[in-house]
This record gives C-alpha cells, sequence and structure tokens, in this order.
C-alpha cells in the first residue's frame, strides 16, 4: 500500500485529488497539508511514502518544502503537482530532490502511474517539461571549463590547498589561484567550496574525482 499526503493551499485542489484516488486497491491518502511547513510536520509524524507537492504556498513554498524533505526524510519521495512548467519552477524543483514533476492538468491516470512509480523511487516528468529539460540539455555548453582548470577543480575537490594543487601540476600558486579565479566567473559562484558543488551539480566532475 502506497501512503500518500497530498500537500496544496487550496482545499477544493485537495477534495479533487483525493477523489481522484479513492478506490484504488494500492493508494492510500493518509493526509492533507496546505503549506510546506504544515507537510513538513506531517511528514516527520506519520513517514508517508509520497508526497504530491504543490509550489506556490504561504509559509513555506515548495521548494523549500521538497529541499528539506530530501535532505530530512531521503526515503519519502515528493512528486510535484503544480500549473507551472516555467524553467523557473522546473529546475529548482527537481535540484531540490522532487522526484517527477507534472502539471495539474494531468489526465487521472497519468496521475496513478505518476504516484506509483514515484513510490519506486522512479522519476516521472509531464510531457512539456521533459521538453524544456531536453531543450537545456541540447543547449551548446555555457561556462565550459578548460582542461587546466577542470584539473586544478579536481585537486581543489579532493582537499588540496593551492600550493599542494601548484606542486601536482607543475605550476605557480599565482597559476592556481588564477585558474580558480576563472572557474568562479564561469561557474557564477564565489569560493572553492561553491565551485566543487557547482561542478558536481553540472556533471563537470563525477563522484570519486574528489577522493585521493
Amino acid at each position: 500500500m502506497i501512503r500518500l499526503l497530498l500537500t496544496d493551499d487550496h482545499p477544493i485542489v485537495r477534495d479533487g485529488l483525493r477523489g481522484a484516488f479513492t478506490g484504488e486497491d494500492d493508494i492510500e491518502v493518509i493526509g492533507e497539508a496546505a503549506t510546506g511547513a504544515e507537510a513538513l510536520a506531517f511528514v516527520a509524524k506519520h513517514r508517508p511514502d509520497v508526497v504530491l507537492m504543490d509550489l506556490r504556498m504561504p509559509e513555506l513554498d515548495g521548494v523549500s518544502a521538497i529541499r528539506r524533505l530530501t535532505a530530512e526524510f531521503p526515503a519519502v519521495r515528493v512528486l510535484v503537482l503544480t500549473t507551472f512548467a516555467s524553467e523557473t519552477d522546473v529546475l529548482p524543483a527537481i535540484e531540490a530532490g522532487a522526484t517527477g514533476y507534472l502539471l495539474k492538468d494531468a489526465p487521472v491516470g497519468d496521475l496513478l502511474r505518476a504516484v506509483r512509480a514515484a513510490a519506486r523511487g522512479e522519476s516521472v516528468l509531464a510531457p512539456s517539461v521533459a521538453v524544456r529539460l531536453m531543450g537545456r540539455v541540447r543547449e551548446p555548453a555555457r561556462g565550459s571549463l578548460t582542461r587546466r582548470e577542470l584539473e586544478v577543480l579536481r585537486l581543489v575537490a579532493a582537499g588540496a590547498t593551492n600550493r599542494a594543487a601548484a606542486g601536482k601540476l607543475f605550476i605557480s600558486e599565482a597559476s592556481v589561484k588564477t585558474h580558480l579565479l576563472h572557474v568562479y566567473a564561469k561557474l557564477g559562484v564565489n569560493d572553492r567550496a561553491a565551485a566543487v558543488g557547482e561542478a558536481y551539480r553540472r556533471g563537470l566532475l563525477l563522484p570519486g574525482d574528489g577522493a585521493d
């Protein structure tokens, strides 16, 4: 049995969603929340399998709630259900840890399949959202790092100081600093930790790159 929490600040939307799951033998709606804060409190107490999450809500917005849920309750899957499909809505939600992203005009059958898939840990995206993400992936790489900049960043990810990185690459410490400044500018960050985190997020660094 998939235990489901409905999170939306509009009661009529929650009522409609509850009705959509009525009669499903493998899905049980165990609660409702009107804000992200209520969702967090409910999850802490009842541990649902899947949280159906709107994005625009008072007190604590959906993206912030998703970020906290995935950090504090990693076993709980979050499936976004919203009316917003812009890149500024989709990307933050996915980056925050949402398992899937559906729009409220989705057929009931698609919603049921998405909840079941989310419970299995599978990603589900509305077609228009998938097209938007594919378009972003196919864009020419922005802020690409040079081979030397990547070498410096890998050493930094492994914990090397500027002096240590310079020694391993047989370049001056000043050159390492210059390469790092270029990395910061290209990745839109201000420090070493943020550069490493952003590089992992973009796939410029892979798991294991930070190991000595």
